[in-house]
C-alpha cells in the first residue's frame, strides 16, 4: 500500500489513542503517518512518542481552533473524549461538537469517532428501572457519547461509528480487579448475574481503529462494534485462577447494590451494567469479535491480555 497520508490521534497519550499511536508507528509498510495530539506536548508520554517518531502536536478537545489546526492537513483523524476525567456529560458533549466541527472545517477524508450507545433510545428518562443521572441521562458516559453521534452525521462529516466495549485493562486501573474478602478469598464483583460482557484490551481498541483506516473510506457511515470475547462473570474468574495460580471467585450482585457502593461513578456503572443485562442479546451482537480480529489480526484474548498484565493487576 503507498502512503497515504496523516493520521491525526486525539488523546494519543492515552489508552485507546495510544494503542493507534504504536500500531501507526509498529507498521512496517509505513501506510501513515502519526500526529500524536495532546494537551502536554512536554510530558514523558509524548516525549516517549516522539522519540518513536511521532509528530507530537499541542491541541485542546475545549479548543476548537487547537483541534481545527492539529487536523488540517491530515487524512484522518481518531477522536476520543474521557468522561472520567470531569464526569460532566455536557462537557463531553462539548467536546464531542469541537471534534466534529474542526474535522469538518480541516476536509478530513476519514474520522473515526469512539463511540457507545445513547441508552435513553432503550430506557426513557421517565422509566423507573434505573434511576435519572445529571437530570436527564440513564448512563451518562455511554449517553453523552451516542448523543454525539448526530455532529458527526449534521455536518456531513466523513465519519466511521466504532463501538467500543468494556476495557478489561479496568481490572488494573478502576479498582474492579480482585479483591480479598475477610478471610483472603479472592473475588470481582459485578452485577453482569450470568449475562456476557464484551470486553478488549484497550490497546487492541486503537489496533482495530487502525484497521478501519487502512479499510480505507468504505468504513464511512458504517458502525463497527469490537470485542475481544464476550465473557461471563464466572468465565472471567476462571481465567483470573488460572492465571494467578490462586482461587477466584465471582460475586454476581444487584445493579442497585453496585450503585451504592459509593466510589466516583459507581451509579453511572451500576446503571452501565443494568442496561448490558437487561439488552445483552442486542449488546453483544452490535459487538462482533470476528470482525475486530479481520481488522486486528493480534486481537488479545482475555487470558492472553490477563497473562501480559498479571503483574500490574492490585490483588489488594
Amino acid at each position: 500500500m503507498a502512503k497515504r497520508g496523516v493520521i491525526a490521534v486525539v488523546g494519543a497519550t492515552g489508552a485507546q489513542g495510544g494503542g493507534l499511536v504504536q500500531a501507526i508507528l509498529a507498521d512496517p509498510t509505513h501506510s501513515y503517518s502519526v500526529r500524536a495530539l495532546t494537551r502536554h506536548t512536554a510530558s514523558d508520554k509524548a516525549k516517549a512518542l516522539a522519540d518513536l517518531g511521532a509528530t507530537v502536536v499541542h491541541a485542546d478537545l475545549d479548543d476548537v481552533a487547537s483541534l481545527t489546526s492539529a487536523f488540517r492537513g491530515a487524512h484522518g483523524a481518531y477522536g476520543v473524549t474521557n468522561f472520567w476525567e470531569h464526569f460532566s456529560p455536557e462537557r463531553e458533549l462539548a467536546q464531542a461538537k469541537n471534534l466534529a466541527m474542526a474535522a469538518r472545517a480541516a476536509e478530513l477524508e476519514h474520522f473515526v469517532w469512539s463511540t457507545l450507545e445513547n441508552t435513553r433510545q432503550w430506557i426513557p428518562v421517565d422509566d423507573p428501572r434505573m434511576p435519572t443521572l445529571h437530570d436527564k441521562y440513564k448512563v451518562p458516559h455511554f449517553d453523552a457519547k451516542g448523543e454525539a453521534d448526530r455532529y458527526f452525521s449534521d455536518l456531513r462529516v466523513p465519519t466511521t461509528f466504532l463501538l467500543t466495549s468494556f476495557y478489561w485493562d479496568n481490572f488494573i486501573h478502576f479498582g474492579m480487579g480482585p479483591k480479598p474478602d475477610t478471610e483472603g478469598a479472592l473475588g470481582i464483583t459485578l452485577p453482569m448475574a450470568d449475562m456476557r460482557l464484551p470486553g478488549i484490551a484497550a490497546e487492541d481498541i486503537g489496533k482495530c481503529a487502525y484497521g478501519v483506516f487502512r479499510r480505507g473510506l468504505s468504513s464511512v457511515g458504517k458502525r463497527i462494534g469490537i470485542a475481544g470475547e464476550h465473557l461471563t462473570g464466572r468465565e472471567m474468574a476462571a481465567a483470573f485462577t488460572r492465571v494467578l495460580g490462586r482461587q477466584v471467585r465471582y460475586n454476581a450482585v444487584p445493579a442497585a447494590a453496585y450503585r451504592q457502593f459509593g466510589f466516583p461513578g459507581a451509579d453511572d456503572l451500576g446503571n452501565m451494567f443494568q442496561f448490558k443485562c437487561e439488552f445483552n442479546d442486542y449488546f453483544c451482537g452490535a459487538r462482533d469479535v470476528a470482525e475486530a480480529r479481520k481488522l486486528n489480526p493480534a486481537l488479545q484474548s482475555f487470558e492472553q491480555w490477563l497473562e501480559s498484565n498479571k503483574n500490574r493487576i492490585p490483588l489488594t
